[in-house]
């Protein structure tokens, strides 16, 4: 069920609200709900470090409501939940190093403001639909692989650990006030209009401007590291059918893909870039104290329940991001 059609019958004439929108997944997912027919509002604060990006909605900002506000301010929330019939929500912090250098602003955006979103929804609308996305972070160093969702939740950084604090509370909430209530942990997603300026986001957006601009990847470690990437097309699949689905309610699901080395992953973007080079080097202590080593997740929950899988294969999804980028990498530096 991952067609136009099906998901028009959803949200055509819904009112959808998308924290966290002009940023990359947000932006993506934003633009597929005012195509399906869904009235649209946007909020984001438009802070750079973020991913707020207003150039991801060009071509949508006359067919969708933009409210630039901030999720940590409570009375803006309490006004924008009413008369919803969905929330997709995705405003946070996700950079790992930000939250070990700045763990009470991690703390103030991906806790503290979640829960003030989902008093909001408890006090003026307890019916709304709510996805939140959270990430296979809550795992840190899995002890199994693939990671399914009954691993235990074992973060090994700050960001994480508030993640896995987010998600819970919106389980505990669905629970105890009857808001509809699901959650997808994601894995690396990638594709047009994320973040390359940096590795806040992820590492891969930085690598496509490093290959680009024809720096040098650099691959911490052996490069033997296993990740598991999802294009983003296929990822607001999965939170279209989740947030679509009444089944889904209550529920948390892993996405994933197929595993890759760091390796092979950069060879393969050198390769569709027509030219670079990579470099192993030493992790900083830092990053080192809290890397994960190899990742990739067991989604089998989900396709069973609703039927998704990854549907781009990897290369191709590199090459429509590589391709998006070297047409608009000045928007986003």
């Amino acid at each position: 069920m991952s067609d136009a059609s099906d998901f028009s019958r959803i949200y055509q004439g819904r009112k959808v609200l998308v924290t966290g929108g002009a940023g990359f997944i947000g932006s993506n997912l934003s633009r597929r709900l005012v195509d399906l027919g869904a009235l649209v509002t946007v909020v984001d604060s438009l802070i750079p470090e973020y991913g707020g990006n207003l150039f991801n909605l060009a071509g949508y900002l006359d067919r969708l409501q933009l409210n630039i506000a901030d999720v940590r301010d409570q009375y803006s929330m309490n006004y924008l939940v009413r008369g919803q019939d969905y929330l997709f929500n995705l405003a946070g912090q996700c950079s790992h190093m930000d939250s070990m250098q700045n763990p009470y602003t991690d703390l103030e955006i991906n806790v503290r403001a979640q829960v003030s979103i989902l008093e909001a929804c408890r006090k003026y609308n307890p019916s709304i639909h709510v996805l939140f996305t959270s990430t296979r972070q809550v795992y840190g160093r899995p002890s199994l692989l693939p990671a399914g969702e009954n691993l235990p939740i074992a973060p090994v950084d700050v960001n994480g650990i508030n993640k896995a604090a987010a998600e819970k509370y919106h389980l505990l909430y669905g629970k105890l006030y009857g808001i509809p209530v699901s959650a997808l942990r994601l894995t690396n997603v990638f594709g047009p209009r994320m973040r390359v300026m940096d590795a806040r986001q992820t590492f891969i957006g930085l690598w496509f401007r490093q290959a680009l601009e024809g720096q040098t990847i650099r691959v911490f470690g052996d490069g033997q590291q296993l990740r598991d990437l999802n294009y983003v097309d296929d990822v607001v699949d999965a939170m279209l059918m989740t947030s679509g689905f009444t089944s889904a309610i209550g529920e948390v699901y892993n996405l994933g893909g197929e595993p890759v080395s760091l390796v092979d992953l950069a060879k393969q973007i050198i390769d569709i870039n027509g030219g670079g080079a990579y470099e192993l080097v030493s992790f900083p202590p830092e990053q080192k104290a809290i890397d994960i080593g190899s990742y990739y997740g067991n989604y089998s929950k989900i396709h069973l329940a609703l039927g998704w899988e990854p549907k781009t294969l990897l290369r191709a999804g590199l090459e429509r991001s590589l391709a998006y980028y070297r047409d608009n990498m000045s928007r986003y530096l």
